[in-house]
């Protein structure tokens, strides 16, 4: 490939195949944005975490709030299982939290900053519009050396910043809606 393309408004490929020159209409194309929306507004009231925005190969699920998905007494070892019974004997240094704003005005995205006792402890990972709650949910990265304990989780003054002006929120671990799945359940 090269540069002489750069400015031009065609592909650097001859054509494009069969199979992507559908073209979508305003319609359906509104209709695909709003079910990626409502989709997200959804796993974010549940926490659910999505691979990409939430977890990437990083991060433990441990640290991620999955460890009942991990069967430690399996018959045969899995590639991890050591580090995580180790990191498992300590308090966790950094956890992916869940973050509901006070306000019911502000949206979240993601990579907004997250403050904790007006100092700098982590990240929005990912972030929407709570429809059922009626304000906006995050899941955010928070590492703290002592150990991101329950008890460091449901203390302290938490504010997410927007658009330069940090706004009051609840720190939890629990999903803020159906936090027993009773619902999902039903």
């Amino acid at each position: 490939m090269s540069a002489s393309w750069a400015g031009s408004c065609t592909s650097p490929r001859s054509s494009p195949a069969p199979s992507t020159t559908r073209s979508f209409s305003r319609g359906t194309a509104w209709a695909f944005a709003t079910r990626a929306i409502t989709r997200d507004s959804l796993r974010i009231e549940k926490a659910y975490r999505s691979w990409g925005h939430d977890l990437g190969c990083e991060d433990s699920p441990l640290e991620a709030g999955l460890g009942f998905a991990v069967r430690f007494d399996k018959r045969a070892a899995f590639t991890g299982r050591d580090a995580l019974l180790a990191q498992g004997e300590k308090p966790l240094t950094r956890r992916l939290l869940v973050f509901v704003l006070d306000d019911p005005e502000p949206l979240l995205y993601h990579d907004e900053p997250i403050w904790r006792d007006g100092v700098l402890v982590g990240r929005i990972a990912s972030g929407a519009y709570g429809h059922t709650l009626g304000r906006s949910i995050g899941l955010g990265w928070v590492d703290h050396l002592d150990g991101v304990t329950d008890a460091f989780v449901t203390s302290g003054r938490w504010e997410i910043e927007i658009a330069c002006e940090r706004r009051d929120a609840r720190a939890q671990l629990a999903p803020p809606y159906d936090p027993k799945s009773l619902r999902v359940r039903a």
